[in-house]
């Protein structure tokens, strides 16, 4: 078994622990079946945690990633699983990455890799299964002043082979070419969805460090106010006390 755990670029301590423990508890639970792991970590943060733990862990391998992910990072992950799975060292790949629901929610999610099902499905480690015609767009706009996403699903619409059909290459070969394609987008929506769950951590966390400096100031205030008034009544008493005399 195959665990590829998709990280960040270093930051979010909340946003780095969910995606962290979650790879943990899914090696837990493979290894109380009996199931042996080893992990691939895309991320400085999951890379440095399971590397000081490599008596627990088998890392294979660490890939960086910045933070625009690139075709070319994800095709250096994806050849890396798919030559791992081709030559029968791991008979199954696992990814797990931050999953973008909303500004304000994202969700460590378990996507099964390899092998493909054959009818075209993306199956997570539940068993719940999507079409892989349906699609998801996102739409950064505002609302009542504040930024909002909205997400729109959308279905492309797919039809089955005619058996007049005749192939010019043999059946395997068209999907031997077309499968390190498919795996290489992926990885890359993963890592998409993992930079857009953090970016959208960061601004949560900027928003409420706001907050808090507001309410931080407000309470300063009401103190320094009354401190101040405290003093000014105090001169003003005894000013009075200094003129009845």
């Amino acid at each position: 078994m195959l665990v590829v755990c998709t990280g960040d670029r270093g930051l979010c301590g909340g946003y780095n622990n969910f995606v962290i423990k979650k790879t943990e508890k899914r090696v837990a639970e493979l290894t109380k079946m009996g199931v042996k792991c080893t992990l691939v970590a895309v991320g400085k943060k999951g890379a440095v945690y399971f590397k000081r733990r490599k008596e627990q862990y088998k890392l294979q391998k660490i890939f960086d990633m910045g933070g625009a992910p690139t075709t070319g990072e994800a095709q250096a992950v994806a050849d890396e699983i798919f030559s791992s799975f081709v030559s029968e060292d791991v008979d199954k790949v696992e990814l797990v990455f931050t999953k973008f629901i909303s500004m304000i929610n994202s969700q460590p999610t378990i996507q099964t890799l390899l092998p493909l099902t054959t009818e075209g499905q993306v199956c997570n480690v539940d068993g719940t299964c999507v079409d892989a015609a349906n699609d998801e767009v996102f739409k950064l706009t505002t609302k009542d002043g504040q930024f909002v996403v909205e997400r729109d699903a959308v279905t492309t619409e797919t039809t089955s082979f005619e058996g007049t059909i005749v192939f010019e290459q043999d059946p395997n070969q068209i999907l031997d070419a077309l499968l390190p394609l498919y795996m290489n987008s992926q990885v890359l929506r993963a890592f998409q969805e993992s930079v857009a769950s953090e970016l959208a951590s960061r601004m949560q966390a900027m928003s409420n460090a706001s907050d808090n400096a507001k309410e931080l100031k407000k309470d300063l205030s009401g103190v320094y106010n009354r401190k101040r008034q405290a003093k000014i009544t105090g001169e003003l008493i005894e000013l009075v006390s200094g003129a009845s005399m």
